[in-house]
């Protein structure tokens, strides 16, 4: 295939080096805090973007020499989500983009065991095409895939999803953001009927009651707990986790359950509220449907039973629904020991229909919420064309196919009128040999997913993978046949959507290194050299997609139409949706349902539930422990690709993969502080250091999800409504080496 020249003339115009780099608004010294600063401390100039490592989504001031890039960073003080403060992840945010393995030029492997040649644009282009192209000849239109991911911008997303399914006629397509929030979404789409979290963080200084479930906040999202700590009312602060977190420290109560009972926890505390008439029966009546069938369900679930089957007392659990019932502004949350296991969906609803029978829903201080985990998830959620078709419409609805083609000026035949295989089913159908071609962008599933000999071996299997990465040596690059070059965070525009729906902007305040492009720009060359490029004539720069994506979304419950442009997000310090249309300018935080109205057709709120199920893989004589694994420290960040090229970053967390069991199980076992361990799973196994410590409950043991190998030892279960993997069950066996 002959690559027409317009592409090497883009090429060209996009490796400009001397191109712009702040494209957009650049606030002068003194904006933002920078006015207590030193004359001599002050910088040329001052831009606010948002941090690109988790969802939390902190405004960072980024100084600027007079070249426009960047020499450092501070906190943005006004900013409605940080205030001011930043985790260790957001001080070094800058560091990863100068590591010596950013991948700066294509790199192609001939032979899949022979080393990676530097090419040119043209030429990995042309590669790209070719063998996918043959692939799809040879096998039909579902024989390749993508796996995309929530680290990039949802302009880019958008693109992504859009190319492969309506340019390239890809039918399946899925992203990382299925490893840590599809729990979420599919609960919330059942139960609200919309994937919608209803929350502002303003509600974490409003409460006078905070769940937290699974979450270890003050590691996973500090900037989150310390919202926590400015809360003025005092509040009680409760913790349900197996182990005895940082967060289980700092708490007012901490539930240490057995592991994964969280679903037969939260049935008997509804049993409790129900059976006391602690409950809002008004709420019920107006806005939730199915509670008389739901209150028969959870009252099978006895003080008796729950205690049980969680080991919290009859006493604690009574306690705890009183203390539930006492509270005015009652706070629900949760993230990844929830949504991470193999009945989280129901789980999930769990903590969702306490909120709705007790009517802490649409208040401030209230709700039943998701915390997510990457720093545009939600993006993904609504943007990126995989679990649904673009700004949340679906793809088996033709109303919805018509609109989106409609907007875009597209064929509707080239839309799918078919939902794509999750991620672990396009997995499957590499194993079946249904799936022979792969592009897996900005993630690293050869470290991040479950059971992780399986995931390399099926990634050998394919006929071609290509990798889209900021770095050419990732554990998943190792195994491509093809890596095209990425800008990173900071190197690149567009737009970012954190966990209370707050959609912000990223500037380009550095050069990526080398012949490496921003995603959305390879995505625009590979639309030229496919031949779909006029499908995309529309799609010329982020900004403009974002207008074009804020349009598909009127009307939908996360209408956007409000928004103008990037300037406006900047100005206002990020902007909740939705916001259609003669919204109020000023609002800072914004929560859904205040009116009590959901979005299902009746209005209401559906109350989902189901029969606990057992455990997949179950502890017995042979695997006696029961693994969880979680975040290590606030330094780390999954799979350390960017974290581990800080210094600073580098030091907070040990060296060394520890393995935390309690004293108990360490004295039956002989087991000293610091002697290495084998740790085998039914999967795999791996080496450790032994760190005895109260803080894991007897026959309970944890590991860091960070350490490369720790994915050899889960088990490849998962929900059934989200298709998430379950990293939080895993029944293994100790033996001192």
């Amino acid at each position: 295939m002959r690559l027409p020249t317009t592409i090497s003339k883009l090429i060209s115009k996009l490796r400009d080096p001397h191109g712009p780099l702040t494209e957009q608004l650049v606030r002068s010294p003194g904006g933002f805090g920078l006015g207590q600063l030193p004359k001599n401390q002050i910088p040329h100039a001052t831009t606010t973007m948002t941090c690109g490592y988790c969802a939390t989504g902190c405004g960072l001031n980024i100084h600027l020499d007079k070249q426009s890039r960047a020499t450092g960073l501070t906190p943005a003080t006004p900013y409605p989500v940080n205030l001011g403060m930043a985790c260790p992840k957001g001080w070094q945010a800058l560091s990863p983009l100068t590591a010596s393995n950013r991948a700066t030029q294509p790199l192609h492997r001939p032979q899949r065991s022979a080393p990676a040649q530097a090419i040119e644009w043209n030429a990995a282009l042309k590669i790209f095409c070719d063998r996918f192209k043959k692939i799809q000849q040879q096998h039909g239109a579902e024989s390749i895939a993508f796996l995309g991911t929530g680290q990039i911008c949802s302009e880019e997303l958008a693109y992504l999803g859009s190319l492969a399914k309506f340019g390239m006629g890809m039918i399946h397509g899925d992203g990382n953001t299925r490893q840590c929030m599809a729990t979420a979404v599919a609960a919330y789409k059942q139960s609200f009927g919309f994937d919608a979290p209803p929350y502002t963080y303003q509600d974490f200084e409003e409460s006078d009651v905070i769940i937290l479930s699974g979450s270890n906040l003050c590691i996973a999202h500090p900037i989150l707990w310390q919202r926590i700590l400015r809360n003025p009312h005092s509040p009680e602060i409760i913790v349900i986790d197996p182990r005895k977190t940082e967060t289980a420290n700092a708490a007012t109560q901490h539930f240490a359950i057995e592991a994964k009972s969280d679903l037969v926890l939260y049935y008997g505390l509804a049993n409790l509220l129900i059976q006391n008439q602690w409950i809002n029966n008004d709420f019920i009546q107006k806005h939730c449907s199915d509670f008389d069938t739901f209150a028969e369900h959870v009252a099978a679930f006895t003080p008796e039973i729950t205690a049980q089957r969680t080991g919290i007392s009859i006493e604690s659990l009574r306690s705890l629904a009183k203390t539930i019932h006492q509270g005015k502004r009652v706070s629900f949350w949760w993230t990844m020991g929830i949504n991470q296991g193999y009945e989280a969906t129901r789980t999930a609803q769990a903590i969702i229909n306490l909120a709705l029978i007790t009517g802490n829903i649409g208040r401030p201080g209230t709700g039943a919420n998701s915390i997510t985990g990457q720093c545009n998830a939600m993006g993904s959620r609504l943007f990126s064309n995989t679990t649904n078709l673009l700004g949340g419409h679906d793809f088996t609805n033709p109303e919805h196919r018509k609109k989106v083609a409609e907007q875009l000026d597209i064929p509707v035949e080239r839309i799918p009128t078919q939902n794509s295989d999750p991620y672990d089913q396009i997995l499957q159908g590499i194993e079946d040999g249904k799936i022979r071609g792969l592009w897996i962008i900005a993630t690293n599933p050869a470290h991040s997913w479950i059971n992780q000999k399986r995931l390399k071996s099926l990634l050998d299997k394919l006929d071609f993978l290509v990798v889209q990465d900021m770095y050419h040596d990732t554990h998943t690059a190792r195994h491509a046949d093809l890596i095209l070059p990425a800008a990173a965070w900071g190197e690149k525009d567009g737009t970012f959507i954190n966990s209370e729906r707050r959609i912000s902007v990223i500037k380009k305040v550095a050069q990526a290194p080398g012949q490496a492009l921003a995603d959305f720009h390879i995505f625009r060359l590979i639309a030229q050299a496919w031949g779909c490029g006029d499908l995309f004539k529309k799609w010329t720069s982020p900004e403009k997609v974002f207008q074009l994506l804020s349009k598909l979304t009127q009307n939908q419950p996360c209408d956007i139409t409000g928004i103008t442009d990037y300037q406006m997000l900047d100005q206002a310090g990020g902007i909740q949706w939705p916001y259609p249309q003669k919204s109020p300018s000023n609002e800072k935080h914004r929560r859904l349902f205040e009116d009590g109205r959901f979005h299902h057709s009746d209005k209401r709120a559906k109350l989902i539930f189901a029969d606990p199920q057992p455990d997949p893989d179950p502890c017995d004589d042979s695997f006696p422990f029961k693994l969880n694994t979680g975040r290590g420290s606030s330094a780390q960040w999954h799979t350390q690709t960017r974290t581990c090229h800080s210094p600073a970053l580098r030091k907070l967390h040990p060296s060394e993969l520890l393995l935390e069991l309690h004293p108990d199980d360490a004295r039956q076992l002989g087991i000293h502080p610091n002697t290495p361990l084998r740790i085998t799973s039914r999967q795999g196994k791996l080496t450790a250091t032994a760190f005895i410590t109260p803080n894991v409950s007897p026959g309970h043991v944890f590991l860091p999800m960070h350490h490369q190998h720790v994915n050899q030892l889960t088990h490849p279960s998962f929900d059934p409504h989200s298709h998430q993997p379950n990293y939080k069950s895993c029944a293994v066996k100790l033996e001192q080496i």
